[in-house]
């Protein structure tokens, strides 16, 4: 099939992945579909550091040492076989990006229940990249407040002309296109750009 890139818009428990392929002025969307990181059949791992804010901090530890392992088996899984399924159907992955809500070291934050949401962010954004590295592709992490700018730079396109190009790739999928299909897209945009140098 030819040269794709891979981008992920993660959130708790789950990632928007989308695959584009072609030229990369735009790239033409091949694929995109919500990939679960968290067990469904245990819905604490959805939030496993949550999960932990109300007990005492040993047992805390516990209950989220266990969430974690559940998060890292699961989502190893679903990223690997969404590698597998893209390779199957001939599509030769040469790059990859997250797109993440934030990259701030959660050590950093003083407020138990907004200090738990970073570390979910955290966990979420190193599985993939975790999962990617296992597959032998390096995944570009970029906060989604900077993706924007630093799309119009690296691709020399203007902003209402960026925004545009993703609007017009999102009508060759059916159903909803939102932020996070965007966003995907637009990093997986840059992640084709860049293998192609």
């Amino acid at each position: 099939m030819g040269r794709a890139a891979l981008g992920f818009r993660v959130k708790s428990g789950w990632a928007m992945a989308v695959l584009v392929g072609g030229s990369a002025s735009p790239p033409a969307v091949i694929d995109r579909r919500r990939i679960e990181l968290a067990d469904a059949s245990v819905p604490e791992s959805i939030q496993p550091f949550h999960a932990a804010l109300d007990l005492p901090k040993a047992a805390g530890a516990k209950v989220v040492a266990r969430l974690v392992k559940v998060v890292k088996t699961y989502s190893q899984r679903a990223v690997a076989d969404l590698m597998k399924q893209y390779r199957a159907r001939g599509h030769r992955i040469s790059g990859a990006g997250i797109v993440a809500g934030s990259i701030v070291d959660p050590k950093t934050i003083r407020n138990d229940h907004i200090r738990a949401h970073a570390e979910e962010g955290r966990l979420f954004r190193v599985v993939i990249q975790d999962a990617l590295k296992e597959a032998r592709l390096k995944a570009t992490v970029m906060p989604e407040k900077e993706l924007m700018a630093k799309a119009v730079k690296a691709l020399g396109i203007s902003e209402p002309k960026l925004k545009a190009s993703l609007v017009e790739m999102g009508k060759a999928v059916d159903g909803a296109w939102r932020a996070e299909e965007k966003a995907a897209t637009l990093v997986a945009w840059l992640a084709l750009k860049d293998s192609s140098k």
